[in-house]
């Protein structure tokens, strides 16, 4: 067994808490966005426009800071698991974004828009297509919760085949994940008059 004096032991146990404590402070992984707060209802201008729902279907600007060590991508899903189909709803899925940025403008979801950095790929919602889909939940559901949940990724790209679904994109991403940074914000209707 090794003995130490006891100053020897009072240096090696202030050193260990030293790094516990540089460990403890290091910044989170966080995802902010100016138009969506945690918890609160997303507003009227990132609802979907279809399906009984009138809003703008505008994505959120969103901006994240502190990605883990090693990054060399990011990708982005939002999901809301409360829908009713057994598996949830994906409203937007975008992967290949470069490690060297920190956020999306406003608009960024739409393809038509060209807002999105050089190399990302905006994949299949369940809409059908690529780009961003707003809330539109059942009309008289409870609010449902919508995952905003960007991943840091060790790969510099996933190459996936065009048209790949969401579950599949999710599977890459998740198989590559250092961290994620998650933002979660709600959505309900009221019933429609006459139900």
């Amino acid at each position: 067994m090794l003995r130490f004096p006891a100053a020897t032991l009072l240096v090696l146990i202030s050193l260990t808490s030293g790094a516990a404590l540089a460990e403890d402070a290091a910044p989170a992984f966080r995802l902010t966005s100016p138009d969506l707060v945690p918890g609160a209802p997303i507003p009227l201008a990132q609802v979907y426009n279809a399906f009984g729902c009138t809003g703008n279907n505008v994505s959120p600007a969103l901006s994240w800071s502190n990605p883990p060590a090693g990054t060399k991508s990011f990708a982005l899903m939002v999901h809301d698991p409360d829908a009713p189909t057994g598996s949830g709803w994906w409203h937007w899925v975008i992967y290949n974004l470069p490690a060297n940025i920190a956020g999306l403008p406003a608009r960024a979801g739409d393809p038509a828009a060209g807002l999105m950095p050089a190399g990302a790929v905006q994949g299949n919602t369940d809409f059908g297509t690529a780009g961003y889909g707003g809330p539109c939940p059942p009309a008289g559901d409870k609010p449902h919760r919508y995952h905003f949940r960007l991943h840091a990724l060790k790969v510099e790209k996933l190459d996936l085949p065009p048209g790949a679904t969401a579950a599949m994109v999710g599977f890459n991403i998740n198989a590559n994940t250092l961290g994620v940074a998650e933002l979660t914000a709600l959505y309900s209707r009221p019933a429609t008059t006459g139900e």
